[in-house]
Formats: C-alpha cells, structure tokens, sequence
C-alpha cells in the first residue's frame, strides 16, 4: 500500500465526506483524489519523471494538501518552502535545490527566470489570481486527465526535502525518503489512536512545517483536516465551536497566546478532545495552567525534522499522573515510543541514568537520509546509524526524557529553530556593527526569544528598532532580535573566540532549565 492507494480508498469509503477545510472552501476526499490526480498528471505533462523536485511557497491553504497528494502520486520530491522565508533565502534554496517548477500562493509571484538562483525553474504556477509568466493552477488541472499513475515509489526514494535554518548560517535541507513518511505515518497512527472518520484536526501552523505530518495519517482515517491560514486565538475558540474541532495541535507559543485571549474561558470546548504541543519545551506552570483551563487534555511530543517525526510522547495519560503524583514529571518530553530507538549518552557514548546529562540520540526507519548537498554536515549529526540530535538530557528511572540544554547554540522561538549565526551575519551587514552575539532568552509567550548583544564601532550611534528592521530586512521576520542590549565589549575565552555562554548565562539565572 502507498499514500495514494490510501487516498483512493479514503474517496471510497467517504466520497462525500469534507477532506480539507480552509476558511469558506471545503474540498470532499472524492475531489481530493480527483483534483490531485489531475494535478500530477499536469506535472507529468510539463516533463517531470520521478525523483524530480517541486519548489512550493504559500500560505496554508486547501491546495497545500492536494499538490502534496499529487507529488506522492507523480513520485515527485516536495521542496516547500516557509511562507515567512525572505527572497534571498529562497534564491538559496531554490539553487540548492534545483527544481524544476515552482507552485506560488498570492503573494509570492513576484519571482521568475530571471530570479537569481533561478535558472533550474522551468515551468511557474500560481495558485489563486493568474500572473505574468505564471500558469494558472486551476487551468492547469482543469486541462489534465484523471487517469492513475502507475509510479511506484521504494523506501529509499527521496519524498520530502524539509528546509529548516542551519547551524553554518544557512538554510538546510534535510533528506526525508518515502520509508521516512512511511514511518512517520505509522507513528502518528499509534499515537493518536483514537482519532475516526467524522474527527475535526486543526492544523494551525504552516503545513510545510511540522503540521504536515499529520495530513496523510488523518486523510487515511476520514478526519476532516482544518486548516488555518495563521494564528488567531480567538479564532480558533470560534472553530472549535462552529466546527466541533476534536483535535488540534500547536507549540507552545499558541497556548500561551489562547491562555491570555479573554474568550477563553467562556469558550465552548466541548468537542475537544486531544491537544498536542511540541516544537518547543513548556513550562510546567503553563502546562498546569492550560490543563485547568483548557481541559485535561494536554499532549506533548519530541522530534526533529532529521527524525521525521515525534520520538517521544508525554500522553494525556502521563500529564494527569504527573499533575497527581509526579508534578516534576510536567518537565519531561515523555518517552520513547513506537519503532523510534532512543538512548541518551555521554561523550564516551555510555548510556546516561539519574541527575547525568548525556546527548540525545535516535536510530530507526524514520531518521533521515542525511542533509541535501551536505555530506560533510551529514556524517557529523549520523554516526554509526545514530542521529545525533544535539539536545542534552537526563533521564528518570521509568525512561522519562527532561531536555535540559542544548549542545549547539541553537533557539526555538514560538515552534521555529533559529540558529544565532545567522541573525549575527545579518547584524554584521549593519555599518555600526562592531561585534554581535545572538542568544535565546526567556519568553514567556514564546518560550525563548532572539536577543543580540552588540558592540558598536567606534562613533557608531544606531537604536534597537533600526537594527530589528534591518534583520527583518535580510532574514525571515521570526528570526530577527526581538530585543537589543548594547554592552562596550563582548567577552571572549583564552583564544579569543566569543563566549557565547558568558553572554548568555546572566539572562538564565534563576531559571530551571536552560531551555524554556
């Protein structure tokens, strides 16, 4: 079986039934199979053969979910793209990458052959209003057959190549196969077990991103995917009961904001029945909180985009035990579950057990197969079969992982990985810069949010809004600095190298774990 032939059953079985939700539209799983089918046909028609790459820019939106189904159908790789990503940084990926057609959503046509890092772009297609230069997305499918592929895909063929900022200062690239997503699929099946034709999923971030995991499992299902073009606390209080949403997922950034919007309480959440937070540690205050207000219904995962999926899992069932018996336990990103191979060591590679803090590391069918054009970044994060995650923890005697630091300098704010060189390499494009130093601190919406430490040159005058707008200017909006400090002179070890941690170190003083 294969996510197509999963597809074609689901319009079997549910022909009628809502698929995709977005806004007004609704799409039925039997004009999901039909209009996706088209669409890989036209793909095929432009020239595309399998293994060939399909760059995507939007915002969620219906067509987000066919255009998935159609590249699985077409045996075509997905290269999506974040809607936040600036145009200098998808001219980078799109020369990494090399694709061969670009699909954009309203607002991202701006782009064309003459796009530096353009030049492998051969066929542009625009969903919503039509462009110069660019194939209208419905014509397109409206002129395309609906005969079946017969493309068959193994495990090892390239499915996904999923973008994430990169520790070097660029955007990377991980390698997810199809027996990747098929692994990943699987997990989601065991852990949401309860989940059944007629469920309502709410996926409010963007399905290029970690949301994306949880279309094909629940298209399997018959759920009805809901997709929110952005996050509006009090929006999706207003879905939930319009709706009867039953599952959502979000990082910990969104229950912080839908914690503070005055609706809360007065809500209607009855439908609800699971909701899973992850990305991103939470704070076990937050945690308590939300489970008072929101329900006992609170879920969380851990993974990586090089493990595809979640590995580990705090249930609703463990929240309530901890909320009863182990209030420590709130700390912890769960165990290890389904086929995911998860040992927590030192440097010597030995097993870690009580107060010890070793490295996380991960082996399974669904670790990735390494970064796009990056061999060397590659056989650094896997090592004899194991992913080396970076993150360092602890574990309990019951297997319980705490994450407690992490090895690399890397910041997640608001679900998304922000790596401090590159918002230091933007700084540095600022004449009055003379050292910059870029860190997480404590946020309690976001979890952490981006701060630079600067030194200016000498008779250099700039203000914090100006040098925020100019990392706007350069790099996505999420990983600009939040917030500047100005000091005279930035600290450096005995070879002269930035201190790092001596820079960050007065922003976390009483606060439990380094990572928040």
């Amino acid at each position: 079986m294969s996510f197509p032939a999963f597809l074609r059953r689901a319009a079997r079985f549910w022909g009628d039934s809502i698929a995709v939700r977005c806004g007004n539209r609704t799409l039925s799983y039997r004009a999901l199979d039909e209009r996706s089918t088209r669409l890989a046909n036209a793909l095929c028609g432009l020239g595309l053969v399998k293994g060939d790459r399909v760059a995507i820019q939007a915002r969620n939106c219906a067509e987000l979910v066919e255009i998935e189904c159609a590249l699985y159908k077409a045996g075509l790789v997905k290269a999506a793209m974040n809607a936040r990503f600036t145009a200098a940084e998808v001219s980078d990926l799109v020369q990494s990458a090399m694709p061969r057609v670009l699909i954009a959503g309203p607002g991202f046509t701006h782009y064309h052959a003459r796009t530096p890092g353009f030049s492998s772009i051969e066929s542009f297609i625009a969903i919503g209003a039509s462009t110069d230069g660019y194939a209208d997305y419905e014509a397109l499918l409206a002129s395309s057959s609906t005969m079946t592929l017969d493309v068959r895909m193994r495990a090892d063929d390239l499915a996904v190549l999923h973008f994430s900022s990169g520790s070097t200062g660029k955007v990377k690239a991980a390698m997810q196969s199809y027996g990747n997503r098929m692994a990943a699929f699987r997990k989601v099946l065991l852990a949401d077990g309860d989940v059944r034709h007629g469920d309502r999923i709410a996926l409010l971030g963007p399905v290029t991103h970690a949301s994306g995991m949880l279309v094909q499992p629940n298209l399997f299902r018959g759920a009805e995917l809901v997709l929110f073009e952005r996050f509006d606390p009090a929006e999706f209080l207003d879905a939930v009961g319009r709706h009867g949403i039953t599952h959502a997922m979000m990082v910990p950034a969104m229950i912080n904001m839908l914690l503070a919007e005055p609706g809360l309480d007065s809500a209607n959440l009855s439908s609800l029945r699971a909701l899973s937070y992850g990305a991103a540690p939470m704070a076990p205050a937050r945690i308590r909180e939300a489970w008072e207000r929101i329900g006992p219904i609170l879920a969380q995962g851990y993974g990586a985009s090089e493990s595809t999926s979640g590995v580990a899992r705090l249930s609703i069932a463990d929240h309530a035990h901890a909320i009863a018996n182990r209030p420590e336990r709130l700390a912890s990103c769960g165990r290890p579950f389904a086929e995911s191979e998860v040992r927590v060591v030192d440097e010597a590679g030995n097993d870690v057990s009580g107060d010890a803090i070793g490295e996380i590391i991960i082996r399974g069918e669904d670790v990735f197969h390494g970064y796009w054009g990056e061999p060397a970044l590659t056989a650094e994060a896997i090592v004899d079969g194991w992913l080396r995650t970076g993150d360092l923890a602890r574990v309990d005697e019951q297997g319980y992982l705490y994450l407690v630091d992490r090895k690399k300098d890397m910041i997640i704010s608001g679900g998304f990985n922000v790596y401090p060189t590159e918002v230091e390499a933007a700084l540095y494009r600022h004449p009055g810069i003379f050292e910059a130093c870029v860190i997480g601190v404590p946020d309690a919406t976001w979890g952490e949010s981006v701060k630079a430490v600067v030194a200016l040159k000498p008779g250099a005058s700039t203000e914090p809004d100006e040098l925020i707008a100019h990392c706007r200017s350069l790099i996505a909006d999420y990983k600009a600095p939040r917030s500047v400090d100005f000091v005279t002179e930035l600290p450096k070890n005995p070879n002269g190298k930035l201190a790092r941690k001596l820079v960050r170190e007065p922003y976390w003083k009483g606060v439990d774990r380094r990572v928040n």
